[in-house]
């Protein structure tokens, strides 16, 4: 450091702490970048590999082999400026992914209303109930003192019901096949799964927190305020913004004021209610403009920022936070085992088999379980929350962040072992998939 520099920092405590704030991004944006791309060499999606190297930087391995040089660069007084980093980068991210969603629409014939439904019920409800079986079993092996089995239960289930929904749809349009029959059932239970998964969060936060049974019911009643307010009253006030944007054919500077601080302020709001800022920022999503070009302008904008900046600072603060290395011995190796299997199991099989049930074949029903299964970064924000409100210790959210890891990994393999070319080709209406589709039922 150059010592003109060295004597501001000593004086000028804001110049030292960005000091050690920008050397901690830059390492935080290398490490992503580099996994990010291993992961796609190896077919896989870039947020795995930035879900891996959060966990590299943190005590696991950076902190293992070279402790004072990872003490250096992620000191104690850098983690509440990541915190807030990655909380902006989660809020802004969720808007986005609130943005994506068609509220039905799409090209080729609608969905029936109760497919989607079973296979999102199929999808909550065994995940919830063999996490909960498993919660319960594990309560007094795992469970921080002071919180009841029952709640614990209760987290633990609705964190192994959750979707990764960004990554289904991210896999589904990237094969073209957001608009088949397979696609839009997948995209539509996914988005329940994640609603419902939000919702009890939301519930499990408010009992957390107030010490009575009053307390829950005013933060719910705020948070469902805040919804129809958000969907009603705001939704048709920046229809006018959508208009304004799709005459002039790019959203201006001054418009992405208002596009950033509709979700910042939601997510402000969301806070002060006790449900969160990443739900402000879902439910602001969803109250845009619904108009495609305006979502391609609005993604374009704002996405790669988000995405390549912001969430990998999300990932390390999760990765600063994870201890694997707690997790040996016989009695954690086989706790960890058990929440895995009770996840994996309750999503995949119970959506192969409710697909199955409505007459899909097995080779479409096996590939809808493969990508219901994935949890990816939809967990990591529901296991950091609860880490942070007190609901789950270390070694739990641990456990939690492998179990995103390897979800998350068998996603993608799993879904081509079930749905090769040629029946991908069948689901986008090519004529030359359409008798091995046939076949495979």
């Amino acid at each position: 450091m150059h010592p003109h520099t060295l004597a501001a920092a000593q004086t000028d405590p804001n110049l030292e702490l960005t000091l050690k704030v920008l050397p901690a991004v830059i390492v935080i944006l290398i490490v992503s970048a580099l996994c990010g791309r291993l992961a796609n060499r190896l077919w896989q999606p870039r947020v795995l590999g930035e879900m891996i190297a959060g966990v590299l930087l943190g005590p696991t391995l950076f902190g293992w082999l070279f402790p004072d040089v990872q003490a250096k660069i992620f000191p104690p007084e850098v983690t509440p400026i990541l915190y807030v980093l990655s909380t902006i980068g989660l809020t802004l991210y969720m808007f986005l992914v609130g943005a994506g969603m068609e509220h039905g629409g799409g090209s080729g014939p609608r969905q029936p209303a109760h497919q989607p439904a079973i296979v999102a019920i199929a999808g909550i409800l065994p995940a919830l109930l063999l996490g909960m079986g498993a919660g319960l079993l594990l309560w007094s092996t795992l469970s921080d003192p002071g919180i009841d089995r029952w709640f614990f239960a209760a987290f633990l289930g609705g964190a192994l019901s959750i979707t990764a929904f960004p990554m289904l749809a991210r896999i589904l349009y990237e094969r073209g096949l957001e608009n088949s029959p397979l696609g839009k059932l997948s995209l539509m239970a996914g988005g329940v799964d994640d609603a419902v998964a939000w919702c009890g969060l939301a519930i499990l936060t408010a009992i957390h927190l107030d010490s009575g049974p009053g307390g829950a019911i005013r933060t719910i009643g705020l948070a469902a305020l805040f919804v129809a307010l958000m969907l009603t009253v705001v939704s048709r006030a920046l229809g006018a913004l959508g208009r304004h944007v799709l005459r002039s054919g790019h959203i201006s500077n001054g418009a992405m004021y208002l596009v950033i601080l509709v979700p910042l302020i939601a997510g402000w709001l969301t806070d002060w209610i006790g449900v969160y800022s990443v739900f402000g920022g879902f439910i602001a999503g969803l109250a845009m403009p619904r108009d495609a070009a305006f979502r391609r302008m609005l993604h374009g904008r704002m996405m790669d920022v988000v995405s390549t900046l912001l969430l990998p600072i999300f990932f390390a603060f999760s990765g600063l936070n994870t201890r694997l290395d707690g997790l040996g011995g016989a009695t954690m190796l086989l706790a960890f085992v058990t929440i895995l299997l009770a996840g994996f199991a309750g999503k995949y099989f119970g959506c192969s088999l409710a697909m199955r049930s409505l007459g899909f074949g097995w080779r479409e029903s096996n590939a809808v379980g493969a990508l219901m299964n994935a949890r990816g970064l939809m967990i990591l924000i529901f296991i950091n929350i609860g880490l942070a409100q007190g609901m789950i210790g270390q070694q739990v959210f641990s456990m939690l962040v492998l179990v995103a890891v390897l979800t998350t990994a068998a996603a993608l393999p799993l879904y081509k072992a079930a749905m090769p070319d040629r029946l991908e080709r069948a689901q986008r209406n090519e004529p030359s998939g359409e008798k091995e589709l046939a076949t495979a039922a």
